[in-house]
């Protein structure tokens, strides 16, 4: 297969070479840990230049050893590491007396001290130390810190083929054809990221776990990464399957409270931690998108869960049972069938009964990561079960990593929702989803904090800066640090963030964080707003737009759009979803009063003119918020660009191809939502935008030389509802005269690039070429799609092209011929039953369009 570039345009070659000298190429591979020399080291110039660690374990080792790496990499001179010091002195102590994985940074007459309650705690107090210093912020004494809950895991939805389940990154750092990969370097820095934002553990293979997960084999295999991620106080979880005493004992049942079962999981337990003695414990998938389960049996979660929390108990590991059980098989004509209701229907009944090492890992909302949902009722409704929350780093349903969202300011929304639960006596109390998770809300009968937490399904890969998006690793970043303390602002995430990754230059502290912090409402706005859900293909990708994918189906996402409105009725008359809720958020809610426009169309079904809370009707709002987003997203371009020299070469060209990718999507995001939405409401768009595109040629109302029209779908995701392919070796034209004045423009094509190979273009105008460019982009998804859709749809721009009236403005276009399986697939799918004449790209062309000299966003 020859694979497509990472940065692969070939009109940004020069910007690259055009980049300043003043910044040194970077890969992204050290994440925020540059560790970059600071422009003022001089206010730092009484630390100790000796740090001081007694510590034996790996951990007390690898604290050393990083102080030093950062002092000496930042301050700009020597630091070194020492068993005992005379005089001044950087001291890296262990205190028994602070809590459980707390820190303290003090100073005293013989130094600077970094205490920690452990091992790990030292780690982390040396991270936030490293961190101070990279933002140039003064060291005073602090007051302990320590984290808000127990539980603060990455899950990992890595396959033991080296294939990654919604991951958007490349291939496994784990494991690779069937086993743990012999090289695990890069699984050991990525241990160390997770120290430095305080992350204690990492489920390193998919919830959908393969079933030979426990067998002896591979638990071998598995302890040698636990050997990598130890040094880092990073503990191995891992995802099993509940027929495993069934798939790999050989018994003939998996039902819980079987004896031969609960032996066998007691014996399995003994023997994973003989070979990981600190194994964290497994996370569970069952009765869910086809993993069988205890209801098999008739038996409940707690039945499934507490056995193997009993196994586990003796060598301290825990159970994380997921929440995200549901009927994927619902009845689309059934207006009472509602997936949202499915994690309270199914584990309210269950509370109470689940084993103290037990907690319930539940989705930030009822749906599946959406770009906006309410949060889950679940949280409010387990008052004695431990729960944690479920975000997801992976940009699943945001965007893949293609697009810029800065997901901390969602999930900073979620933990401070207040859902209002009542108190003993019976009265609402403020229960923030924050204190429900870090076990406060709900405490245990003697007052204690439940044991809670926060898990980021995280599907870093094999890209050298982890998530391929640079400014994806925001995430990663920010979610540590809302584990550690959910209080903390998403503005000091996102300034601390890009300080430590951009470095400190003032235009990029000034621009960076703003872009972070404006980009989930941003990509919410050109997708899908009001609460209704992303409007990505949910039958596919997940990545571009097919609307009605998500109706007239089983698996319930579905936002009924129909000639009279639009919307979910889960109000008491409807599914009675809102009745789930604690009475007084359940009462917000419901009326359409006091129901925020940003979750509308979840809860209520509305006529198409429905007046909003803002005063527009919703039908117009969509359209606003689509062209407003579009542009605001167009935008990323000249900011980014405005830093050209201030970072180095190489970041900078990739996140500079990906804003251009962005621009260009977010446009075809517009178009289709609002072209479904003026179509299925009949309400045209009172701007006179929607449908009338000055400057817009489609491909199929031109003269074409060799192309041969064919329909797309969904029709939303061509300009007209369809495109040119060209079949024709010799390749094919798209030809039109230029209507426009004399003067300077920006001219976009919009094409589709498929995996399935590397078509090329070229323009030209008046015969002589202005602009070429190869279809060989890294789209989402990550595999074989033959199909110009919402998926495969992007755009290529080319900028500042002297036009005059008259002139000739010609297309050419070389699809990709070869025939070869090679070409496009890699060896292990070389069997597929796809013919070989499916992997050719027929360079698939939707419009041309002329627009204003520096706008992204024409019409």
């Amino acid at each position: 297969m020859t694979m497509k570039h990472l940065v692969p345009k070939t009109f940004l070659i020069a910007a690259c070479l055009s980049v300043g000298l003043t910044a040194k190429a970077e890969d992204g591979s050290a994440a925020w840990l540059r560790y970059a020399p600071i422009a003022n080291a001089k206010q730092y110039e009484t630390l100790p230049a000796v740090i001081v660690s007694r510590g034996e374990s790996a951990s007390e080792r690898a604290a050393a050893e990083e102080l030093r790496r950062g002092l000496t990499s930042m301050l700009g001179r020597p630091f070194t590491v020492a068993k005992n010091g005379r005089g001044a002195a950087i001291l890296l102590t262990a205190d028994a007396h602070l809590p459980s994985e707390s820190y303290r940074i003090a100073r005293n007459i013989h130094g600077l001290h970094i205490d920690g309650s452990s091992p790990a705690a030292e780690l982390y107090g040396v991270f936030h130390f490293l961190e101070l210093i990279a933002s140039q912020r003064p060291i005073r004494d602090e007051k302990t810190q320590s984290p808000s809950a127990t539980i603060r895991w990455t899950d990992e939805w890595d396959n033991l083929n080296g294939t990654i389940e919604r991951g958007y990154a490349g291939r496994s750092i784990f494991f690779d054809n069937g086993h743990v990969r012999a090289d695990l370097t890069r699984a050991g820095e990525y241990a160390r990221l997770l120290a430095s934002v305080g992350i204690n553990g990492c489920n390193v293979n998919n919830v959908n776990a393969d079933l030979d997960t426990l067998s002896p084999e591979h638990l071998r295999e598995f302890a040698r990464i636990a050997d990598v991620f130890r040094p880092w106080g990073v503990k191995l979880a891992l995802s099993i399957d509940l027929t495993s005493p069934q798939t790999i004992g050989g018994l003939d049942t998996f039902d819980p409270v079987d004896p031969k079962v609960i032996a066998w999981w007691q014996s399995k337990a003994a023997e994973i931690y003989k070979l990981i003695p600190d194994f964290a414990g497994f996370t569970v998938k069952a009765d869910s998108e086809g993993r069988k389960g205890p209801s098999q049996y008739g038996r409940t979660p707690a039945d499934a869960a507490n056995v193997l929390a009993r196994a586990l108990k003796p060598h301290g590991g825990v159970v994380l049972y997921r929440g995200f059980v549901y009927n994927n098989h619902l009845d689309w004509n059934d207006r009472k069938a509602d997936r949202a209701r499915a994690g309270v229907d199914n584990f309210v009944k269950n509370d109470g009964t689940f084993d103290p090492n037990v907690i319930i890992q539940i989705k930030e909302g009822p749906i599946d990561f959406q770009a906006r949902e309410p949060v889950s009722p679940l949280f409010a409704a387990l008052h004695k079960t431990n729960v944690a929350i479920e975000v997801q780093t992976a940009q699943e349903y945001t965007g893949q990593q293609r697009h810029m969202v800065f997901l901390p300011s969602m999930w900073k929304w979620v933990l401070d929702t207040d859902l209002r639960a009542p108190g003993a006596d019976g009265k609402p109390r403020a229960t923030p989803v924050k204190s429900i998770v870090t076990g406060h809300a709900f405490p245990n009968a003697d007052g204690s904090a439940r044991m809670g937490g926060f898990i980021s399904v995280t599907n870093v890969g094999l890209d050298a800066n982890w998530l391929h998006h640079p400014m994806a690793m925001a995430n990663l970043y920010g979610f540590g640090r809302l584990a550690w303390n959910p209080d903390t602002p998403v503005d000091e995430i996102a300034n601390t963030w890009s300080t430590m990754t951009w470095g400190s230059d003032a235009a990029v502290r000034a621009t960076v964080p703003k872009m972070l912090l404006g980009s989930w409402q941003v990509y919410e706005g050109h997708t899908g707003p009001n609460g209704i859900g992303t409007l990505t293909n949910i039958l596919g990708y997940h990545f571009g737009p097919g609307i009605e994918s998500a109706e007239r189906n089983g698996w319930g996402q579905w936002f009924r759009g129909e000639k009279d409105g639009i919307g979910m009725d889960r109000t008491s008359a409807g599914t009675g979803y809102i009745q789930q809720y604690p009475p007084e958020l359940a009462a917000k809610y419901e009326s359409l009063a006091t129901i925020p426009d940003d979750l509308l169309l979840f809860f209520h079904h509305v006529p198409y003119d429905y007046r909003l809370h803002s005063g527009k009707t919703l039908v117009q709002s969509i359209y606003d918020t689509h062209y407003a987003s579009a542009l605001a997203a167009a935008e990323y371009v000249p900011q980014w660009k405005s830093l050209q020299g201030r970072i180095d070469p190489e970041r900078y060209t990739q996140t500079l191809h990906l804003f251009e990718f962005q621009a260009g999507h977010a446009i075809v995001w517009r178009d289709a939502i609002n072209q479904w939405f003026a179509k299925q409401s009949g309400i045209p768009d009172a701007m006179h935008r929607v449908g009338n595109d000055p400057g817009r040629m489609e491909a199929e109302a031109v003269k074409a030389d060799g192309f041969t029209p064919v329909d797309v779908t969904p029709w939303e995701t061509a300009s007209g509802g369809k495109a040119m392919v060209c079949h024709d070796a010799k390749g094919c034209t798209l030809t039109t005269t230029v209507q426009q004045p004399s003067g300077k423009y920006n001219v976009a094509v919009q094409y589709y690039d498929m995996w399935s190979g590397i078509s090329r273009y070229e323009l030209l105008v008046d015969g002589k070429r202005v602009a070429q460019w190869s279809a060989d982009d890294t789209l989402p998804p990550a595999q074989f799609d033959a199909a110009p859709d919402g998926q495969t749809a992007t755009r290529f721009t080319a900028q500042g092209i002297a036009l005059h009236p008259g002139a000739t403005m010609t297309l050419h276009a070389m699809p990709d011929m070869r025939s070869e399986l090679e070409h496009v697939m890699p060896a292990a799918e070389a069997n597929s039953q796809l013919r070989p004449r499916d992997y050719r790209e027929f360079a698939p062309v939707d419009y041309i369009v002329i627009g204003p000299d520096g706008d992204l966003t024409p019409q």
